[in-house]
């Protein structure tokens, strides 16, 4: 070999290594990072002699469309079980406290009470009381439902708002991929860059891809809408003012095509948006309709019968007062609008015996026609009526049979039986994505101790390649010497 081959060997290896230490920098400097991707510097070979260091990224496409997949499918679950937590305790307060079910319970006291003294004036005054907090908890459960609902409104129309922008940002991402592609340049950052803005996007919505020539990347949904091609498709909502009961929401389109709501506990939301979806319309609907059967239940309970009379409102009215709400089928907004007869409230001058005699509606309605203060027949007929199945629309999601105080305790029974399953889910898909953000960690992150061993090797590499210009250095010296 000669001195000036020698020499050119040397430099090249000293210049190699210098690339790969810095390679190794990189990839310290950069190891608390999430979104980066271990580098790996290989010597590569040309042509005899000729030797050059490629940079190449410790990508896994299986394992990070698995986190993107894991991801997902949390994100959704997330959302729906958070959304029930602020849904439970707005509608029903801390352990129930303040729920429909409670006070009914609290009425049934009440009015057993009243029918064992019925000449007791301060006792029927305390049904009323009890009949109010149970209209109070029906109102402020059904804006308390409407009011979340509107507030998820806003949350959907931020996320699109947040989407749409990582989209446009994904497309300047991919672009930098291409042209670095097709000129030849590392594309490593670019990639990175990339593959961070993915994770995010599948928060929302979720996600597949595939990649063409020059690096360029499809995105679609889960259920083939093309998401980005080239361009971003636009994801467009409109959220609503507020929202009425019964009141439909506005959807997500993606491209045009709607976004659909997950179902179920275990919900098949995947992505912020399908589980926020299913949190306005699914659920808090569901419970929507619950307390509106709920209150249809106590009107149609404590209405006002009469021979050759239609059933009448009694200490329970409507806006439909004095008819009673059809049996079985469901009135939207019902609870929201339910009230206490003004004729039996004392508050507004109303006489609470009513409760006891009947005639809220009229003479033809009086049961206790000898006007006995011991008459209490009519008191305990509620009471049984409380406690009597009645029928109840199915589209409420719980027993379509049931008494009136049951249908109240079952409401609060889906809502937690639904909630236990979001729970136990939301535990499990949230293992599932950190594990397979971890196993994507351990495949391409970096890890310091293996960064640090080969950084010596480096050192010893470099320390080698430099005895060997000295040498050659040398060598070359005593060279000219003895010419000269």
């Amino acid at each position: 070999m000669s001195l000036s081959s020698a020499l050119s060997i040397a430099q090249s290896a000293l210049m190699n290594t210098a690339r790969q230490t810095s390679v190794v920098s990189r990839n310290i400097a950069d190891a608390s990072n999430p979104d980066y991707t271990r580098r790996i510097s290989v010597i590569t070979s040309t042509a005899p002699g000729a030797r050059f260091v490629d940079v190449q990224r410790a990508a896994n496409d299986l394992l990070f469309r698995q986190n993107l997949g894991a991801l997902s499918a949390y994100s959704g679950q997330n959302a729906l079980y958070s959304g029930m937590d602020q849904l439970d305790v707005s509608v029903n307060g801390v352990d129930n406290a303040s729920s429909p079910s409670t006070a009914i319970a609290n009425l049934q006291q009440a009015l057993q009470l009243y029918a064992t003294s019925p000449s007791n004036q301060n006792l029927g005054s305390s049904v009323i009381d009890a009949a109010k907090q149970v209209v109070r908890s029906l109102n402020e459960g059904s804006k308390a439902i409407q009011d979340f609902r509107t507030q998820t409104d806003g949350q959907i129309d931020t996320a699109v708002k947040d989407l749409n922008p990582l989209l446009g940002q994904f497309e300047d991402a991919n672009q930098a991929v291409m042209s670095g592609t097709r000129s030849g340049t590392d594309v490593s950052d670019a990639l990175d860059q990339r593959d961070a803005l993915l994770k995010k996007i599948s928060n929302y919505v979720p996600i597949s891809t595939f990649t063409r020539g020059d690096n360029d990347m499809v995105i679609t949904t889960g259920d083939g809408t093309t998401l980005f091609e080239t361009i971003p498709r636009t994801v467009s909502f409109t959220p609503a003012a507020g929202y009425a009961a019964g009141a439909a929401g506005n959807t997500v389109y993606i491209d045009n095509v709607p976004i659909s709501a997950g179902t179920g506990g275990n919900t098949t939301a995947s992505g912020t948006l399908a589980g926020l979806l299913q949190l306005r319309d699914g659920v808090a609907s569901t419970m929507q309709s619950q307390l509106d059967e709920t209150a249809r239940g106590l009107i149609t309970a404590f209405a006002e019968t009469a021979p050759s009379m239609p059933n009448a409102a009694g200490l329970f009215t409507w806006s439909g007062a004095p008819a009673v709400p059809a049996a079985g089928t469901l009135v939207n907004g019902l609870a929201g609008t339910i009230g206490i007869n003004a004729a039996m409230d004392p508050s507004v001058g109303g006489n609470p015996t009513l409760l006891r005699d009947g005639g809220a509606n009229g003479l033809a309605y009086v049961a206790n026609t000898t006007g006995g203060a011991s008459y209490s027949n009519l008191l305990i007929a509620y009471g049984d009526r409380l406690d009597k199945p009645m029928t109840f629309d199915s589209a409420a999601g719980i027993s379509a049979t049931s008494s009136v105080s049951d249908y109240a305790a079952n409401s609060i029974g889906w809502l937690q039986s639904v909630r236990q399953q979001a729970s136990t889910a939301a535990d499990a898909k949230e293992a599932l994505a950190q594990r397979s953000a971890d196993a994507l960690s351990n495949a391409t992150g970096v890890n310091i101790d293996q960064e640090m061993s080969l950084m010596l090797d480096l050192e010893h590499t470099y320390q080698a390649s430099a005895r060997m210009m000295k040498t050659v250095d040398d060598m070359m010296t005593a060279l000219l010497s003895a010419v000269g």
